[in-house]
């Protein structure tokens, strides 16, 4: 599929899916279809680095943690308008994939190297913003319940779809956008080969930096949206595994390195979880167990993800496990 096909196609998905608020009237449905955008917003910020930029992370709970306390900080404490904070948010977490970057590009980390260090980086910050004041330490911070537009907090979550639907769909135009530039073309040979890409003039580092730091954007921006939609925030929340978690979760099914996995991803994974809580109810930790099931399934049998497995239908080919690729390249 061309990019033109692709842009297309993106307005019509995300045109589809504004219709929701007119056909669903239920706010427990509707709530579904915002966490899934707010999924996909954050898998489509993990995609940007690892899947069109090949690293890895398992820290980038240190981007999303570092957006939400960032709006829920300064309204608290300072009393700043939460979309100021909005803006704010976005782009310290930004600043935040920068030194990330850094610290790690700089002296040639990838692999397993980069992913280790970013989930180090993540368990720092979750442990100073658990023993200072400001973040309210191990207790969290509960942003005031004041409802009005003009404060973010919405009296329906009509207002809250409308949001973060303009954020994800942000998102999917950068994303669209990079396949269709320059920058792009040099994040993906990074990605396929950083010594050859280096070999024919690409500046890895800068274009590693630039990945990191839009990746770090977009996640921060959807821990601001967290923030302002649950008006609580703690530690365990913020910079916790789960959030590195899903965020790696849902590209990966979805299908790494395409713009629209992350949306595909988001959809299956929160569909299979109502089903796992309507059938099961909410056992303590079964959702982790679901996922681990599903990552260890995706990874051997669908390595491509839900794209990849949808391209090989439409193309005839059948489908083959991670195990029956290696064999076919030995």
């Amino acid at each position: 599929m061309n990019q033109a096909n692709k842009l297309l196609m993106l307005i019509v998905v995300f045109g589809l899916i504004a219709l929701a608020p007119m056909l669903i009237t239920q706010e427990s449905l509707l709530n579904i279809v915002i966490m899934t955008l707010y999924a996909a917003l954050l898998g489509q910020a993990w995609n940007i680095l690892g899947g069109y930029g090949g690293q890895v992370s398992f820290g980038h709970a240190a981007y999303f943690g570092t957006g939400a306390y960032a709006v829920a900080v300064l309204q608290v404490q300072f009393g700043i308008n939460p979309w100021l904070g909005l803006v704010v948010g976005g782009f310290a977490a930004a600043a935040v994939g920068a030194f990330i970057g850094f610290c790690t590009f700089r002296y040639g980390l990838r692999g397993s190297y980069f992913a280790l260090v970013t989930l180090a980086f993540a368990e720092v910050l979750r442990i100073f913003s658990n023993s200072v004041d400001f973040t309210g330490a191990g207790v969290g911070l509960l942003i005031p319940l004041e409802r009005s537009a003009a404060n973010f907090q919405f009296a329906t979550k009509e207002g809250f779809f409308w949001v973060i639907w303009a954020m994800t769909f942000a998102a999917f135009l950068t994303v669209w956008k990079i396949g269709n530039s320059r920058f792009g073309a040099q994040l993906m040979a990074v990605r396929d080969n950083e010594d050859a890409a280096r070999a024919l003039g690409v500046d890895a580092f800068r274009v590693k930096m630039g990945a990191i730091m839009l990746s770090g954007f977009f996640a921060g921006l959807a821990g601001v949206f967290y923030a302002q939609y649950f008006l609580y925030l703690d530690p365990h929340i913020a910079y916790g595994a789960a959030i590195s978690v899903e965020s790696l979760l849902v590209p990966i099914i979805g299908g790494m390195g395409t713009l629209f996995g992350p949306l595909l991803g988001a959809a299956f994974l929160h569909g299979l979880s109502e089903l796992s809580r309507a059938v099961i109810g909410d056992a303590p930790g079964i959702s982790l167990v679901l996922y681990g099931v599903l990552l260890v399934i995706m990874v051997l049998f669908v390595p491509r993800g839900l794209a990849g497995l949808a391209s090989h239908l439409r193309s005839g080919k059948p489908v083959q496990p991670r195990a029956e690729e290696g064999k076919g390249h030995a």
